[in-house]
């Protein structure tokens, strides 16, 4: 277990926009800054309490877009100013990550940082931060570039996998690649093998390992981020990335290192862990009703109904005969009913909606 707490940081990835979730996600008001569970907590409160007690408030950052600092500060009463890092364009990972880094490592040479979605769910907290520990540990230790993996619970063609070598060392195995989203044969064919997992997204190394890797696999990011050394944790540092950040490629952290890197290594874990992005995946986690019906608020009259998801404001009641299969949204201006077997469309239904009746629908 790692007793320096204060060499240990976090990246809370926060700037998304969560368009598979729409019409409750919106630009203005996306995912993680939502109550999507009904606990009262935001998808990024939750988080940052989770990483309370992996460092001090002083070393987590929030990762995120100047659009949403003013609902950051709300949700995250007491937040340092200095620890919201807000990137003046939207170029992917791969940036947001080095600029934090680059950041920390000027202050704190030791430095070993987990990298975070804000809007994931955990169930199993316990796990989680037994296999975050175990993973600061590694990287503490050793020039490691480790994620989380989940193991399969189905084949599911909306994640990426890791195939990785069945032999490890405590608990640490190598990584051979990282598979794109795969089709269903293919899906099928990895759960099946038992040498992959999902890719959670949450990576651990020290700050001075994936600047390394930086330098060697995106050296066009190294160069661009390496000027500011001088400036960062400076009052000059806001100008510089105002001015620089902009210029960087638009590029993941997948693509940019991890399918590049060498001493890329995974900690197979079982967290009950889910990435939230569909309207299904949160009906697979929500409470139910005997007909696996989820349905947001108490008045309900539901008949002949089954497998739907029901989301409604609350003080609203809501009567339905005759669904089955069926995400019903309703938010704000947009009343949204839809397969769920169709729900990969939801995205692409709501630019349509935009470009024919404006940016209302956004």
């Amino acid at each position: 277990m790692i007793d320096n707490k204060n060499n240990n940081y976090v990246l809370i990835m926060a700037g998304g926009v969560g368009s598979r979730f729409w019409p409750k996600s919106r630009n203005h008001f996306p995912k993680q800054f939502i109550d999507i569970l009904g606990t009262g907590q935001s998808l990024l409160q939750l988080t940052y309490e989770r990483f309370l007690k992996i460092c001090p408030k002083e070393n987590i950052y929030i990762l995120s877009n100047q659009q949403y600092l003013g609902l950051i500060q709300d949700q995250l009463a007491g937040i340092s100013a200095d620890n919201i890092l807000l990137e003046p364009s939207r170029n992917n990972t791969a940036p947001c990550i080095a600029y934090a880094s680059y950041k920390i490592l000027n202050a704190n040479p030791d430095a070993n940082i987990v990298v975070a979605p804000s809007d994931h769910l955990i169930l199993k907290e316990s796990e989680f931060l037994d296999r975050i520990s175990q993973a600061l540990d590694y990287t503490a230790e050793n020039d490691a570039l480790l994620t989380l993996g989940i193991s399969p619970t189905r084949p599911d063609t909306g994640y990426g996998y890791i195939n990785f070598q069945k032999e490890g060392v405590g608990g640490v195995h190598k990584v051979e690649r990282f598979m794109e989203k795969p089709v269903l044969e293919k899906a099928v064919e990895y759960v099946a093998n038992g040498d992959y997992l999902w890719n959670a997204g949450i990576f651990i190394w020290r700050a001075e390992s994936i600047q390394n890797a930086f330098r060697e696999h995106a050296p066009e990011i190294h160069q661009l981020f390496e000027q500011g050394n001088t400036l960062y944790n400076t009052d000059a540092e806001a100008l510089f990335i105002a001015e620089y950040y902009p210029q960087s490629p638009n590029i993941s952290i997948d693509y940019a290192i991890l399918e590049k890197a060498a001493n890329v290594y995974t900690i197979p874990a079982d967290i009950g862990w889910s990435d939230l992005g569909t309207w299904a995946s949160l009906h697979e986690v929500a409470e139910k009703d005997g007909f696996n019906n989820s349905v947001s608020v108490s008045d309900k009259y539901l008949s002949n109904t089954q497998n739907c998801l029901i989301q409604v404001p609350k003080g609203k009641g809501v009567v339905i005969d005759g669904l089955e299969n069926y995400i019903i949204v309703d938010d704000a201006n947009v009343l949204l009913i839809y397969p769920k077997e169709k729900e990969q469309e939801i995205k692409e239904v709501s630019m349509q909606m935009v470009a024919a009746f404006g940016e209302d629908y956004l």
